[in-house]
């Protein structure tokens, strides 16, 4: 089972992933109340700005304090193993995008 960091420490199945969204469109925000309102809402940003929706096989909505890429590189850095682990990738900024750095 693989397992990437969304930030702060929190863990998610990379397998059960459906999409890595962007919270800002009028749908999303929808999907999002919905799924509060359902009970389905898991908040992982520990009270800051939601930067990533994350939508899962379950039905499941997660929030996240880091962009969508930062995510999305990670799953992948997790199927590549060729790539070093602490590879910082161009489009984020500082350490976001390293898998070593410690989030919270």
């Amino acid at each position: 089972m693989k397992l990437v960091n969304i930030g702060f420490g929190n863990i998610v199945s990379a397998s059960r992933l459906v999409a890595i969204v962007s919270p800002e469109s009028a749908p999303i925000k929808r999907i999002v109340q919905e799924a509060r309102d359902r009970g389905m809402l898991i908040d992982a940003t520990y009270g800051r700005r939601t930067r990533a929706v994350i939508i899962t096989d379950s039905d499941h909505i997660i929030l996240a304090a880091v962009q969508p890429e930062t995510v999305a590189n990670r799953v992948n850095v997790r199927d590549n193993p060729e790539m070093p682990e602490n590879q910082v990738y161009p489009q984020q900024s500082g350490t976001e995008g390293s898998i070593t750095e410690n989030d919270g």
